[in-house]
């Protein structure tokens, strides 16, 4: 992935190289900030209410006072001097509690920092990729629900599923799965699909929601709860979601071939021409 030309900086549009943020910035200092990301496709941003609802929702949860009703007007105009208004790209949206002197007490009257940017990116109707996962014990705090910037924890997941020639690492909490360093994890056993329930322990993923949705509407039996860590050899299938990775069929845990080998099962299938359509 490379850099974008233009970022849109507290409502200014600026050149990359132009654009500067104060070293006492809370976001730097403490991580303290949410994030949103968000694609679009066919010239379209794909669920942006729910997206926009989901950083609403995060600034809540860390008293983040912050106005999002111009941030769709910024998209728009950043889209537009970036060139990318009919193209499909990733729009990242970032917001800190702003500039103050570094204490760990929120500041009284600190302005919030609002970074957008957006990069081109093409997106599959269906994601073809087979994924190698690894599992790791869910070291994360328990509050995992707020899409913070405060990312060391997933980073170091990942970076061990890199180290392991995976794609991603599954990660594990009170002896079932959660979720996966960037994504959300579910398994399929006995044509039932099984995902972790949304609470403090997972990212609650717009793509996961919208799975969940399309389980109801084909008549595939979802439950909500977490798959035990014990019974993972007698599972049938696997798969990931998340905004980039949309629905991605899992091949291997820790090197242990899937019984759908290396393409995706019959419910994984369903999912992701179900999912297509959606796009």
């Amino acid at each position: 992935m490379n850099f974008p030309e233009k970022v849109s900086l507290n409502g200014e549009i600026l050149n990359t190289q132009e654009a500067k943020i104060s070293v006492f910035d809370r976001g730097f200092l403490f991580g303290d900030g949410i994030y949103e990301v968000m694609i679009q496709v066919n010239g379209k941003l794909f669920h942006a209410q729910e997206h926009m609802s989901r950083l609403q929702y995060s600034l809540k949860e860390i008293e983040l006072n912050y106005d999002i009703s111009n941030l769709k007007k910024e998209i728009n105009n950043l889209l537009v001097v970036s060139e990318l208004t009919t193209q499909d790209c990733l729009i990242y949206i970032q917001i800190t509690r702003g500039v103050a002197p570094r204490k760990h007490a929120f500041p009284k009257d600190s302005v919030p920092t609002c970074l957008i940017y957006a990069l081109p990116k093409e997106f599959p109707k269906i994601n073809n990729s087979s994924y190698n996962v690894v599992t790791q014990n869910d070291f994360r705090w328990a509050k995992c629900h707020i899409k913070m910037t405060s990312l060391l924890g997933n980073v170091l997941a990942n970076q061990f599923a890199t180290e392991n020639d995976a794609y991603e690492t599954l990660l594990i909490r009170a002896g079932v799965f959660t979720e996966a360093s960037h994504c959300n994890v579910f398994f399929v056993k006995d044509e039932i699909v099984y995902t972790h329930p949304a609470n403090e322990f997972i990212l609650n993923g717009i793509t996961r929601q919208l799975v969940v949705k399309l389980c109801n509407d084909l008549n595939i039996e979802l439950r909500e709860e977490g798959y035990p860590v014990n019974l993972i050899k007698e599972i049938d299938e696997a798969f990931l979601t998340g905004t980039t990775t949309q629905v991605g069929v899992i091949v291997k845990i820790n090197n242990r071939v899937l019984p759908n080998g290396e393409s995706a099962g019959p419910i994984t299938k369903r999912l992701q021409q179900a999912f297509s359509e959606l796009l």
